[in-house]
């Protein structure tokens, strides 16, 4: 650790650094804008210690656009969890109580005390990946909710209204079957006929960015759209939260991030898991479409489902099991694109194909564990990766 370590409690238009040294003693703090001058002076204020690092809280939030100008000059930063600085901050103080001074110390604080925190790096494909993907997301959500206006007006326009799932072409071709006399008829035809513009503008926009998708994901040497149910946003999407794979040490904790390993609700004799409802929701949701896909085909992952109804499982405990298998699938086929591409079996160097971060044969039933461990090699027919 370097003998300084400056914590930044960042804002939009403000950041609050406190300088503090190695006994957590501090030797310095400020309160600085975040435009040109007010970041050369907070600049300034650090470069007076020439051993220092900068810890800055929710460098994935609200903290990036300090983070990436500090990182683009040279500096050294450290990537501070907001509940990480928090708890510090209830542990020293006995009460959260928030100001900002107050947060610079505890993320300065917690940065002292906390090993193998994230070292922030410029910005990279990854981040570009999640914006194409955060705006195909949103020319999805845009386009169901145009849908959904265009059918309330059809509704009342056609009787029985249009079937549930409607092209551009066919609500077109249905809004042209209706000829209103009447001055309310005309106007709900008008704005029918706007949204059917709207619908066709978006579903261009959603072409062009699946394409957009599409080009980058292979820049990446991702293999990942080979496994079935999954597409260029899905891939993305991936890509994108995750970044760099090694940070997780096993299938498991990479299970446990992603909200798909169940929770330990065991008491006494009685031995059960529960859902888990934590865990990065975006990533969890790619595995649920995964999942339903697998399902609607003939593949090994709807195999897998039909042995767990079997079983006694309920269809929603099955489909439980089968996103938590899924999850062990996408790991493995991130590791070894990060191996094809050089960096060994999830990113570790020295790994080996029978260590536990990048094991191809995984043969717990891992669906009922919360954080499994390493398991005994036996063969077992994997989930299909192709389409």
């Amino acid at each position: 650790m370097a003998r300084v370590v400056i914590g930044v409690d960042p804002h939009k238009r403000s950041a609050t650094i406190e300088i503090m040294n190695h006994r957590e003693k501090a030797v310095g703090r400020g309160r600085f804008g975040t435009d040109r001058n007010g970041y050369q002076a907070m600049l300034a204020a650090g470069r007076k210690h020439t051993d220092r690092i900068w810890a800055v809280e929710g460098c994935s939030g609200i903290g990036r656009h300090v983070a990436q100008r500090l990182v683009a000059d040279g500096e050294t930063v450290l990537d501070v969890p907001a509940k990480l600085s928090a708890r510090v901050r209830v542990f020293a103080t006995g009460q959260g109580r928030k100001t900002d001074p107050v947060d610079a110390h505890s993320v300065a604080v917690a940065a002292l005390r906390t090993d193998n925190l994230r070292q922030v790096t410029i910005d990279d494909t990854t981040v570009a990946l999640r914006l194409l993907v955060d705006r195909r997301e949103l020319l999805g959500r845009t386009r169901t909710e145009t849908v959904s206006r265009l059918h309330h007006l059809l509704l009342e326009l056609v009787p029985g209204g249009a079937k549930k799932f409607l092209s551009t072409q066919q609500a077109r071709a249905l809004l042209n079957t209706v000829r209103p006399r009447d001055v309310v008829g005309k106007t709900r035809r008008w704005l029918a006929s706007e949204l059917i513009h709207e619908l066709a503008v978006i579903d261009k926009k959603i072409k062009i960015a699946d394409a957009e998708l599409t080009e980058l994901v292979k820049t990446t040497g991702s293999t990942l759209q080979d496994l079935t149910g999954i597409g260029p946003s899905g891939s993305a999407r991936l890509l994108g939260d995750i970044g760099d794979i090694s940070r997780f040490a096993s299938r498991g904790h990479f299970a446990s991030w992603n909200g798909t390993a169940p929770i330990d609700a065991s008491s006494g004799d009685q031995n059960r898991h529960r859902l888990s409802r934590a865990g990065n929701r975006r990533i969890n949701r790619v595995l649920h479409i995964m999942a339903v896909v697998q399902l609607r085909r003939d593949t090994e992952g709807r195999r897998y489902y039909r042995r767990k109804l079997a079983a006694g499982k309920t269809p929603m405990e099955a489909m439980r099991a089968l996103k938590r298998r899924l999850s062990d699938i996408v790991y493995r086929r991130m590791v070894a694109d990060a191996k094809h591409l050089g960096t060994g079996p999830g990113g570790h160097v020295g790994a080996t194909l029978q260590s536990s971060a990048a094991d191809p044969n995984p043969m717990a039933d891992t669906s009922e564990k919360s954080l499994p461990g390493p398991a005994e090699p036996h063969p077992r027919t994997l989930l299909p990766t192709g389409h």
